[in-house]
């Protein structure tokens, strides 16, 4: 794995081209022959073309993270209009299809968070309508969005992660402690929502009906999870670069929805002080969490450091915040790429990833 280290050389696309051309392709297999001056041209041409199209900033959307997309959007679309591209808002709701087409949006930059937005459902909807976007596929997008999925195929290939339980819906009579497997304190959270959204850190028996009652209004079922006492390490990923790993020193019980977007609330400390060896391998376990489902693009991987030396993988957040307060923009400014930049390198990364099979082919098997 390679740590901030640019310019990254850029894996082509397995079918098809970089927003959606072909011959882009092509342009990707010249990189690949890791000459810096080619891989410049490319980008400076990439950039050129990017020009000439209309990009919709899409934002807000219909998840209880509205407010915080909001904020992102506006901040990717400012950057996107100060660096000469055709940009505009684009609400994403209902209508979000009709919009896209009345707009001619010809590349989608998704700047929307939690469900409807972040689990692959926009990311399906693009790739029907052919709109190159930003990120992570409908796959990808999908398994880091469910908690307990994500969790099963990191467990399997060897990364730690606190134990739980999922329930996919709630038991008559609500859920209780005998559910539950393991001691007290647990977290309950909504398997399927992010930005700390529904959680509870639960230490009274009497509190989990409530708790867990709370979680499943979100919908997609809810994960209880053991409690570990540790600290909170984010690791920002960037065209297939581990850029840098953060720690979080949140003010209240824990790293919430409210200490995340309230300035003041949490301390963020870049580089995290952790010894060159626990950075390393903070490094190394978020880059692995972030390949094993196949992201792409920029992602967050939140992990849990408990002496001495244990990280447990909570989630990789496939389209993180891009607010001022946001961790990511603030790993990438910690190693010189500047807010526009990192919204530059973010487009570049626009494409289509299924393949068309127009009518009239034929298919064997």
């Amino acid at each position: 794995m390679r740590i901030a280290e640019w310019p990254p050389h850029p894996n082509p696309p397995p079918r098809g081209g970089r927003v959606g051309k072909g011959w882009l392709c092509d342009l990707c297999a010249l990189c690949e022959r890791k000459s810096f001056l080619v891989f410049w041209y490319f980008c400076m041409f990439l950039k050129e073309e990017l020009k000439k199209k209309k990009i919709g900033v899409l934002m807000g959307g219909m998840s209880p993270e509205r407010e915080v997309s909001l904020m992102s959007g506006k901040a990717i679309l400012r950057a996107l209009l100060d660096l000469g591209y055709r940009a505009a808002a684009v609400e994403a709701d209902e209508r979000l299809a009709q919009v896209l087409r009345a707009e001619d949006i010809e590349v989608a930059f998704i700047g929307l968070h939690g469900s409807l937005g972040e689990d692959g459902s926009v990311q399906g909807l693009l790739e029907m309508m052919r709109i190159p976007y930003t990120g992570s596929g409908i796959l990808a997008s999908a398994l880091a969005m469910n908690k307990a999925v994500s969790r099963q195929i990191f467990r399997q290939n060897g990364l730690t992660v606190p134990r739980s339980i999922f329930l996919a819906r709630q038991p008559e009579g609500g859920v209780t402690l005998a559910e539950i497997p393991f001691p007290l304190p647990v977290v309950i959270k909504p398997c399927q929502e992010g930005s700390s959204v529904g959680v509870t850190i639960v230490s009274d028996p009497e509190d989990i009906p409530l708790a867990a009652e709370k979680a499943f209004g979100y919908g997609g079922g809810i994960l209880v999870e053991e409690y570990i006492k540790g600290r909170e390490i984010q690791v920002g990923i960037l065209d297939e670069v581990a850029l840098g790993a953060m720690e979080i020193v949140p003010k209240v019980e824990f790293y919430n929805y409210e200490a995340k977007y309230t300035d003041g609330l949490a301390e963020h400390l870049f580089p995290a002080p952790l010894s060159p060896k626990e950075y390393q391998k903070a490094q190394d376990v978020g880059f692995q969490a972030h390949r094993l489902l196949g992201c792409e693009g920029a992602t967050r991987v939140d992990l849990l450091f408990r002496e001495p030396g244990e990280f447990f993988v909570l989630e990789v957040n496939t389209l993180p915040g891009m607010t001022p307060l946001s961790i990511l923009p603030e790993i990438a400014r910690g190693v010189g790429i500047l807010f526009p930049e990192l919204v530059e390198r973010i487009l570049f990364g626009a494409r289509l990833r299924l393949p068309v099979h127009k009518k009239g082919d034929s298919t064997q098997g």
